[in-house]
């Protein structure tokens, strides 16, 4: 049933549109711009107990279609930093780094995990907390067969948005005990700056697209500023 700003829930991240994006108010849906000015329409989500709302991607409900181009498009984005390996964060980043790694044309990439393993360590491990957990009380855990293709490699680190960067700076703290180096982090979604204070200033930041927070206007929403 259509009712997200006239698509039905079922249809968003299905296809990718051409552009360019119309101007706000926005209802229920938010376009996010792509690189090459196509459009990929997300879903508005309101923030309770505020007049603001945020823009959704849950990039394993995406078709195959729009999960490819997304991976192919952070791809050439990473291409310039010289990326020897490609670590996917659990769970949404996995597919996302699959793909990035196959179109830089890797044979494989390194997955972590918040499962561990009976031959995990459990010094090879980080707290981590994200927006989409925030009681906490996982970890992240990288396999210790993987260290030897780690060690003094090219990293870059893969998930599905970034939002306020703490699953990211725990990945980044984990990688740096293994002695990787990591040159870039890449999403598809970089969801409003709130990432920037846990990330600029350590690592490059490359992102397909960018989501603002969105505040209540007459007749819909519009960007902050």
């Amino acid at each position: 049933m259509a009712g997200a700003g006239g698509m039905a829930p079922e249809d968003f991240w299905q296809k990718i549109e051409p552009g360019p994006p119309p101007p706000p108010p926005y209802v229920g849906r938010f376009p996010a711009a792509l690189p090459g000015g196509e459009v990929l329409w997300l879903p508005l989500r309101p923030l309770e107990g505020t007049e603001t709302a945020l823009a959704s991607l849950i990039l394993n409900q995406a078709s195959f279609s729009v999960a490819g181009q997304l991976a192919a498009l952070l791809a050439e984005a990473l291409r310039p930093h010289g990326v020897t390996r490609v670590v996917g964060l659990p769970t949404l980043g996995l597919g996302l780094a699959a793909g990035v790694a196959e179109a830089l044309g890797h044979g494989r990439y390194l997955p972590l995990g918040t499962s561990r393993k009976f031959w995990y360590d459990e010094a090879l491990s980080e707290p981590l907390r994200s927006v989409t957990s925030p009681g906490g009380g996982k970890r992240l855990y990288i396999d210790p067969r993987m260290l030897p293709l780690l060690k003094g490699a090219r990293v870059a680190v893969i998930d599905d948005a970034v939002s306020t960067g703490t699953s990211m700076v725990a990945a980044l703290d984990l990688l740096d005990k293994v002695g990787a180096q990591v040159v870039v982090v890449g999403a598809a979604m970089l969801q409003t700056e709130r990432w920037k204070p846990a990330l600029a200033g350590r690592v490059a930041v490359e992102g397909v697209f960018h989501s603002p927070l969105l505040e209540a206007w007459p007749g819909g929403y519009a960007p902050v500023g």
